[in-house]
């Protein structure tokens, strides 16, 4: 086991992406060294659909979001063996400690904690963060299936929805947070069989060490 981990925030889009495996399979090859997030995507969907439709309040919605991403999580860890369903610290510790890829089920450590807003405004992203902040990891990886522009700081990903507004709250807690596009799943792949890093740095408003452009000797995911 590597502690501390990377934490992956694997995007839901890719629920329906032929690149799927692609992922899982690089993913999987970092056990005991990364922690896996699952998104929303269709199931977080339909959960946005039902709410239109019936007008419940976003603290049920939330609850519900949170059981989508189980429901991908789940799905991910039928799957590829590897991956193995984690719902508290201990067993995330346990799974990477067994040379696994524990992947996140958030619902009983997030169900009623006053430091996430039951909103829209949190999604997965926002989540992933937070969980990587309680786990002291190493970083941040967001797997999304569109790209990041060169020099696009974080600000601006915000106010191209590109992430959700609460995201940049989150990661005051973080070093390191880099994003990744989906059809680069080989260099995740890279990263993790020679310990350079994966993916581009995500630049904050005010740069810290880890903000650096070019930034490639901080931690890695080996």
């Amino acid at each position: 086991m590597q502690w501390p981990p990377w934490v992956i925030k694997l995007g839901g889009s890719l629920a329906a992406s032929p690149l799927l495996t692609s992922w899982l399979n690089a993913i999987a090859a970092g056990g005991g060294r990364v922690v896996l997030v699952p998104g929303g995507g269709s199931f977080a969907d339909a959960v946005r659909a039902a709410q239109r439709r019936w007008r419940f309040g976003d603290g049920a919605a939330h609850r519900m979001a949170l059981l989508a991403m189980e429901q991908y999580g789940l799905m991910l860890a039928a799957m590829e063996p590897r991956l193995r369903p984690a719902s508290s610290r201990h067993g995330i510790r346990q799974a990477l400690a067994e040379g696994g890829v524990p992947v996140w089920l958030p619902s009983r450590m997030l169900i009623g904690r006053s430091d996430i807003p039951e909103s829209w405004d949190v999604t997965s992203d926002s989540l992933a963060a937070w969980l990587a902040g309680e786990l002291r990891a190493a970083g941040l990886l967001l797997v999304k299936s569109v790209p990041m522009a060169p020099g696009e700081t974080l600000a601006e990903l915000v106010r191209a929805g590109a992430v959700d507004p609460l995201l940049p709250r989150y990661l005051q807690r973080i070093s390191e947070c880099r994003w990744i596009e989906a059809s680069r799943h080989a260099e995740l792949a890279r990263a993790l069989a020679c310990g350079g890093p994966a993916g581009d740095v995500v630049r904050r408003d005010a740069p810290g060490p880890a903000d650096r452009v070019g930034a490639d000797c901080g931690a890695t995911l080996a």
